[in-house]
């Protein structure tokens, strides 16, 4: 089963929520494209692309496209007032050097450790490991968004990640269909439940050991 358009709504809500007012935000391929849509109305945000844009706003309406502006994946997009352009050598020394304040990236597997596999799936073509490498590292808040399981229902936050590593230890936080997880040096702590999953749906669906506090916070269904 694939992940309903409202599941990925939600979780780029929830993630949206994470991103506050005067934030440098660099937003991953796939579910993190649609953080911006979820923002608060006062929340001024410089979005950053690698391909050298800094101040992305939203998709254009249908046939107001510019062919010339599009973000990392290609996709068309639109600019808010003090955006720049510059080339790509810049926009990768701007994460380089620690400027971004989050990233917002997809996964594979995340690590008990926040080890982060998110490019590549064995004997599938990709062009590459791309930014993701060094905004892993260099980002200073890491949010990685994606579905809890995979297709074969296989656990995606797991003890040891099996595929290749994009980085290590550099997930600051989880957010899937079923839960909210903050990564710690004592290990994964389980801050939020997904209605309608429980405390122990989350639990069973996870490889790696979760630390549960008593009291977690249970968010109504999207």
């Amino acid at each position: 089963m694939g992940m309903g358009v409202n599941i990925r709504e939600r979780i780029a809500n929830r993630a949206a929520q994470e991103i506050k007012d005067g934030m440098m935000v660099n937003l991953g391929i796939g579910i993190p494209s649609l953080v911006a849509n979820y923002l608060e109305a006062d929340c001024q945000v410089m979005f950053h692309a690698e391909n050298g844009v800094l101040g992305i706003g939203k998709a254009p309406e249908k046939g107001q496209e510019d062919p010339t502006l599009c973000n990392a994946a290609g996709y068309p997009v639109t600019t808010v007032p003090g955006a720049s352009f510059f080339d790509s050598a810049t926009a990768f020394g701007m994460i380089r050097s620690g400027y971004l304040d989050i990233t917002i990236l997809g996964g594979l597997e995340v690590s008990e450790r926040g080890d982060l596999a998110n490019w590549i799936v064995p004997k599938k073509r990709v062009p590459g490991i791309g930014g993701a490498m060094e905004l892993a590292k260099k980002a200073k808040r890491v949010i990685v968004v994606m579905n809890h399981t995979n297709k074969n229902g296989d656990a995606k936050i797991v003890k040891k990640c099996k595929l290749p590593l994009t980085a290590k230890t550099c997930v600051n936080l989880i957010i899937t269909d079923m839960a909210v997880i903050e990564v710690t040096d004592q290990g994964l702590i389980l801050k939020e439940v997904m209605a309608p999953h429980s405390t122990q749906d989350v639990i069973d669906a996870t490889e790696a050991s979760l630390i549960v506090p008593n009291e977690v916070k249970i968010v109504e269904e999207f």
